[in-house]
């Protein structure tokens, strides 16, 4: 059964691979030149490569891992100390650190929390651990009840003390969502914080060896294309074609660089855009359907990533880090942590400007002025005295709507992966699954699609031959 997925992020590309392995063919559609969607990278005349966000692979990210072990590309990943380290704001330069032991969960992770007495105090501990309880104990159905409460409100509701949100949580839900603990919503936080309290390695982290389109994208298309699949690059989809019986007759791809327009017909259809461009492109028909209605509810937020090449090294810690700034969310020196940008001798610290509602209309030398004016208090010896380090280059790049802003009451809004349109089907990191915004939740909605579509065609529900894409294609 032929199947034309429009969009080839890791949701995309994921239901790719999975309908392969079905025995189905798929015919992957992206309007870019480059593969990842919000993973993409790009290199630069000097040969520099710069992403759309800083990358991190969590233990807790089963589904992305099997994926890695499927394509037998598992040392691509670098695994780093099991440690969270958080910049220090009352002593600059300094860096406070959770460290996570070699025990079984929950223990590990109580011990790292214990362990750090320059955060917390141990009466705040405690009354953090008591209100994890819950969470630990009821599990998920308890966390999407959660769903109506901001992170804020509900520490608020368990007697938390506010400095908990300030010394460690601020950091975090930035980090999770690119918003603040007053906006994000309390289940995405109980849901990071549930698996790395209940998987032992949960909490760990690695990052790629090398870019994204190359290291990780690139052999899921190999995979694809060894078993009979397509990947076309530079092929925007413009119009979701109907036909008389209402369903997907085909998908109209936009001609640009001087190539043609054309219709792809396929036996069943999937869109893995971002929630917003699909917003865009549903047919009318579709829009009153509460299934689609819903989505308007989602909606993508801005980030802005952040490239800055120095002519000294500034750190030699290899190892994600929270910058615990009111600007910044989380970075890292990638000459350290990612073997293909390695070197010995200068840094390249990628930042996560966040929340950058404020700021992703201002122009890039603001941004880049302001980020300087941050590593001020994080690197202090490096930017004061008489021998300062010196930036080389610097690149901004935005992304004015990336992954749908997890605020309370998202749950309820997002769409299973099967449709009420027999032949048409979503992945995305917006559709259900329990990962919520994140490369992991890419990647499992895209398994999700694929299975889901491959029950539709063994219950005889699409296929060839089944109404649709053979249809006559409905009058404009």
């Amino acid at each position: 059964m032929r199947v034309a997925i429009a969009g080839a992020g890791l949701a995309g590309l994921s239901c790719a691979k999975y309908l392969c392995d079905a025995g189905h063919t798929p015919i992957l559609l992206e309007a870019r030149d480059v593969l990842g969607g919000k993973v993409a990278a790009w290199q630069d005349a000097e040969g520099d490569w710069y992403e759309t966000g800083l990358h991190i692979f969590f233990g807790a990210y089963r589904n992305m891992r099997r994926l890695f072990a499927e394509l037998e590309i598992e040392d691509r990943l670098q695994w780093k100390s099991h440690s969270m380290i958080f910049n220090q704001k009352e002593n600059p330069g300094a860096y406070s650190r959770f460290d996570f032991p070699n025990l079984p969960a929950p223990l590990n992770g109580v011990a790292a929390i214990l362990g750090n007495n320059d955060m917390l105090s141990w009466p705040e501990k405690i009354a953090f651990g008591l209100g994890l309880v819950p969470a630990m104990l009821r599990g998920q159905s308890y966390v999407e009840e959660c769903d109506q409460y901001s992170w804020t409100e509900w520490l608020r509701l368990h007697n938390i003390p506010e400095r908990v949100n300030d010394e460690v949580f601020i950091a975090m839900a930035k980090a999770l969502n690119f918003i603040d603990p007053d906006e994000i919503s309390s289940t995405v936080v109980l849901t990071a914080l549930n698996r790395f309290l209940q998987e032992s390695d949960g909490s760990k982290m690695a990052f790629l060896d090398g870019n994204p389109p190359q290291r990780l994208c690139q052999p899921i298309v190999d995979y694809v294309q060894a078993r009979a699949g397509e990947v076309q690059l530079e092929a925007p989809l413009r119009e979701i074609l109907l036909a008389e019986d209402g369903r997907v007759a085909g998908l109209r791809i936009g001609g640009i660089k001087g190539q043609e327009g054309r219709t792809i017909a396929a036996d069943a259809y999937v869109s893995a855009l971002p929630v917003d461009p699909l917003k865009l492109l549903l047919p009318e028909p579709w829009k009153n359907l509460p299934y689609f209605s819903k989505l308007e509810g989602l909606n993508g937020v801005p980030v802005i990533n952040v490239h800055l090449w120095f002519d000294r090294k500034l750190t030699t810690i290899d190892h994600l880090l929270f910058s615990r700034s009111p600007l910044l969310s989380v970075y890292a020196d990638m000459s350290n942590t990612c073997r293909e940008y390695e070197d010995p001798n200068r840094s390249m610290l990628e930042l996560v400007f966040a929340p950058a509602k404020e700021w992703i209309g201002r122009s890039d030398a603001e941004i880049v002025a302001a980020t300087l004016e941050e590593l001020k208090r994080l690197f202090p010896q490096h930017f004061t005295g008489s021998d300062q380090a010196s930036l080389r280059k610097a690149i901004v790049v935005k992304t004015p709507l990336s992954v749908y802003k997890t605020v309370p009451g998202c749950q309820a809004l997002r769409p299973d992966q099967a449709s009420p349109i027999a032949n048409f089907f979503l992945a995305g990191d917006y559709t259900m699954q329990r990962y919520l915004a994140s490369m992991e939740g890419a990647v499992l909605s895209g398994r999700l699609c694929a299975e889901a579509i491959d029950t539709a065609a063994r219950a005889g529900a699409i296929g060839p031959g089944v109404a649709g894409a053979s249809a006559a294609l409905a009058p404009v």
